[in-house]
């Protein structure tokens, strides 16, 4: 029997914190589309508290500002689905937590909420750390929860992209 969508987003996550646990890293999250998932699927991996710092579900402008730090003139500027409020948010986070890496995911899972410029399954998910920030567009096809699965994934991804970037 296959393995379900959320045992993938699992296995990624042990990946994640493997990595981290290999360079004695820690980590903290930022989502806000994904609702908690990927501290979720971190949380599923046993030992995982020696890496994981924590999260923020920042569903709600107000609470970017308030718990992350996003400034709100980015909001203002470029809206809470951004290249620039992801990068706001993983660096709010890292700060916020005191880990050496802060990731972040912000975007519209669907049905609704989508627009011309920004339609239902865009997503930006960003990491942060001491020598700065990388962040990263996609624009899913799926329903609201395949969207959030593939934005969870996309957000441990990142990190390991980071890492692998780490030990060049």
């Amino acid at each position: 029997m296959p393995a379900s969508p959320f045992e993938h987003l699992v296995a990624l996550a042990a990946r994640v914190l493997e990595e981290c646990r290999a360079r004695s890293l820690t980590l903290a999250t930022a989502e806000s589309c994904t609702g908690g998932l990927v501290g979720h699927a971190l949380t599923e991996v046993a030992g995982a508290s020696d890496v994981y710092r924590g999260g923020v579900v920042s569903y709600g402008d107000e609470a970017k500002v308030a718990l992350l730090d996003v400034p709100a003139s980015a909001l203002a500027a470029h809206g809470a689905v951004s290249a620039q409020v992801a990068v706001a948010m993983a660096e709010g986070v890292r700060r916020r937590l005191g880990a050496d890496l802060g990731v972040a995911v912000t975007g519209i899972a669907g049905p609704n909420g989508g627009s011309a410029e920004k339609p239902v399954g865009l997503t930006y998910v960003a990491v942060a750390d001491g020598r700065g920030h990388d962040v990263r567009r996609h624009a899913w096809a799926g329903d609201r929860s395949v969207n959030k699965l593939a934005s969870a994934g996309a957000t441990l991804a990142i990190v390991l992209e980071r890492l692998a970037e780490e030990a060049r």
